[in-house]
């Protein structure tokens, strides 16, 4: 009789969760199954695969993995992240009501406004460092509270156990966006999160090569209508993009080690730069809710933002195009470092006077810190900056 070890390690379940080898072959690897039917033995007797925008035997592989890394019971994998934060909101109807945060992810707070609103769906854009703030936008329509922590750029804490027992004494969904930490770093169910959604194109895929996002729960009853949801709007991945994010799963311990141990260098050589007015990094002690990122988080990962002194536009825009290394880009979570104006690359979608509310001025510039040599990463920002 064969036994098997429970409580595996992360990195022993990055590597073996839902993956065996091949039944037919032996492939250690799973099968990229780049099929869109399967064959039946009589009009819906199958093998529990009908067609691939239901179920593909790949992505299942995947949405298993993910599923594991976050202490999960149910993943589904999606087109992209927008895909999988879609699928959420229409869990919702006309006149309800969703409580989330001032400093959020462009398209996030373009899908809400320009597509959910016009819908009926009402959001209110609140300041989540201290969750007591939701209390006050609690009614009888509000649903469900959405959380980015840390936050898209200015990397505030939400603290997701206050956030949890507020959403489970009014009886609404918490949906956490752990796109920036990853499942490495903080799994948000350890601290009552309902939904648990992943920007997999980042840190997950970790090689900007893939595009998809993932959705993970425990609720049974709250799998079945977003897997409805999944499988009806068809905003589906498809086996190749699977096959490159499972193998990119393997490495992701390794990677955010790295991405850690040189965000941190970085972070602390950037707050002692003179050209540097403000450092964004929830590592430092004074950062706002360093207590609560301790708490909730295994490390302060590589992201960092930066507010340059006494810079113009112009000023700004000249910086970020003086790298060497570092490429000025969207996205973020990748091996290599990418350097992002969020004012007018991933947050100019949000009104100019609600930015600044939320800190992105225009003087603000966003650092995906990758695992390159450090070394080099050091000259190149000095090397820009001066």
């Amino acid at each position: 009789m064969r036994t098997e070890k429970s409580n595996l390690g992360f990195g022993t379940k990055a590597i073996h969760a839902g993956q065996h080898p091949d039944e037919v072959t032996g492939a250690v690897m799973t099968p990229i199954y780049q099929t869109s039917t399967y064959a039946q033995e009589s009009p819906g007797k199958h093998k529990g695969y009908a067609y691939a925008r239901g179920k593909n035997p790949t992505r299942n592989a995947l949405e298993k993995c993910l599923a594991a890394l976050e202490n999960a019971k149910h993943g589904l994998c999606f087109s992209s992240g927008m895909g999988a934060t879609d699928a959420v909101i229409k869990l919702l109807k006309p006149g309800d009501e969703v409580i989330t945060g001032n400093d959020l992810y462009g398209g996030t707070y373009r899908m809400f406004t320009k597509v959910f609103e016009p819908l009926g769906i009402k959001f209110h854009f609140i300041n989540l460092h201290d969750a007591e703030n939701i209390k006050q936008y609690i009614n009888n329509n509000t649903k469900l509270i959405w959380v980015e922590t840390p936050t898209n750029p200015t990397m505030q804490i939400v603290d997701i156990e206050a956030c949890s027992k507020i959403a489970k004494a009014h009886q609404l969904w918490l949906a956490v966006d752990n796109t920036f930490a990853s499942p490495y770093l903080q799994n948000p169910f350890s601290f009552g999160a309902d939904i648990v959604m992943h920007s997999v194109t980042k840190y997950l895929g970790g090689h900007s090569d893939v595009v998809m996002g993932a959705l993970l729960m425990n609720d049974d009853q709250l799998f079945e209508k977003l897997a409805f949801i999944h499988n009806s709007c068809g905003a589906t991945p498809g086996p190749q993009d699977c096959f490159l994010v499972l193998r990119g799963l393997k490495t992701l311990h390794l990677r955010m080690k790295a991405h850690c141990e040189n965000g941190r260098t970085i972070a602390h050589y950037l707050r002692n730069h003179p050209k540097i007015e403000k450092v964004y990094w929830p590592g430092f002690e004074d950062h706002p809710n360093h207590a609560i990122a301790k708490k909730q988080m295994k490390d302060f990962g590589g992201m960092i933002s930066i507010v340059l002194k006494n810079a113009s536009l112009e000023d700004t825009f000249k910086i970020a195009s003086s790298f060497q290394i570092i490429t000025l880009a969207e996205s973020l979570g990748g091996v290599e470092s990418l350097i992002n104006h969020p004012a007018t690359m991933t947050h100019a979608s949000i009104p100019k006077a609600e930015r600044e509310q939320a800190g992105v001025v225009d003087n603000l510039l966003r650092i995906s810190v990758g695992v390159e040599d450090i070394d080099d990463l050091l000259w190149d920002i000095e090397h820009a900056l001066s």
